[in-house]
């Protein structure tokens, strides 16, 4: 059987903590698997099924929810395609379900590429490209957009791994996100403002056990240290997993359903809790907002990078 994200590229390196690997699909250029020393660093799912709850997927020119699919650029108002319906919003940009191409490969990386061709709502034209590195300490991720249209096109770039430490429950993990602010929401999780997160739940600086975590939120004025940020998950036992971005990634979501197919026993999926934390270069809607949109001139190219970090495996 063919898989639902088309071909699957397999990365090998060896590592001080063990063999890493990784899978990377075709479809949306998604992390499908990442695992260090035999332990899952990120939620998997059956080749056979589509990315659950966009797990992994790159999310090119835009990450999460314009309102209504709607925006204007210079005077003229643009609809986008309603791709989460039951909100009535445009999400995860116009790559989700696109197959990329094949650029560059070694045991340990590869390269993909693919076209956001001029279309309804978007009338612009970039060529994307995507490169997952198997290094000593972690996975590096690094991004390149080029505007290759006639026009400056706005975009904004995220990425959507869920984390784990797979030996661990993650309930029992510890999320630390170093970010300032939360995005407010209105009932179709659209932004309407942004506070500090000072003296309120969302305050996770510090740290808070998953198992006490609803969120599907997003947080500005994440801090930075040598030109990175770090948002981190912990186990009791002083492991840590670490999800960084470069000094684009001045935006995160943060996503803990507790309904996420963790595993699967016969034909049926386990459901338990998960953790999505999006690097991201906007936040919701920032198409109308404007908060962290860049404007890329023709021929410009715009270089990003996160990755994923781990810290107390073997060695």
């Amino acid at each position: 059987m063919r898989a639902a994200t088309g071909h699957q590229y397999e990365l090998t390196a060896a590592t001080p903590a063990g063999p890493a690997r990784a899978t990377v699909t075709e479809v949306a250029a998604g992390l499908r698997a990442y695992s260090v020393g035999g332990i899952d660093l990120v939620e998997t799912f059956p080749s056979e099924a589509v990315p659950p709850k966009a797990a992994g997927i790159v999310l090119v020119p835009w990450p999460n929810r314009i309102r209504d699919g709607v925006w204007v650029h210079d005077g003229v108002q643009r609809e986008l395609a309603l791709t989460e319906p039951a909100l009535r919003n445009a999400s995860h940009g116009l790559l989700r379900f696109a197959p990329y191409r094949e650029l560059d490969r070694t045991a340990g990386s590869v390269t993909l590429g693919a076209t956001v061709f001029p279309q309804t709502g978007y009338p612009f034209q970039l060529d994307t490209e995507v490169t997952y590195t198997l290094a000593a300490d972690g996975l590096e991720v690094t991004h390149v957009l080029r505007n290759v249209g006639q026009a400056d096109a706005p975009v904004a770039l995220g990425a959507h791994p869920y984390l784990k430490i797979g030996d661990v429950p993650t309930g029992d993990l510890v999320l630390r996100v170093a970010a300032g602010t939360h995005i407010d929401v209105d009932d179709r999780l659209n932004p309407v403002g942004e506070t500090p997160v000072d003296g309120t739940p969302f305050d996770l600086r510090n740290g808070q056990t998953v198992r006490d975590l609803d969120l599907d939120d997003g947080f500005g004025s994440v801090a930075f240290t040598n030109g990175r940020t770090e948002h981190s998950l912990t186990a009791p036992d002083g492991r840590r997993v670490v999800l960084w971005g470069d000094e684009n990634m001045r935006y995160v979501q943060v996503f803990t359903p507790r309904n996420f197919p963790v595993s699967a026993e016969g034909s049926e999926p386990v459901r338990g809790q998960a953790v999505a934390i999006e690097p991201m270069t906007a936040p919701a809607n920032a198409f109308n907002s404007g908060a962290g949109l860049r404007a890329l001139a023709p021929g410009e190219s715009w270089t990003l990078r996160w990755g994923i970090r781990h810290e107390g495996f073997g060695g």
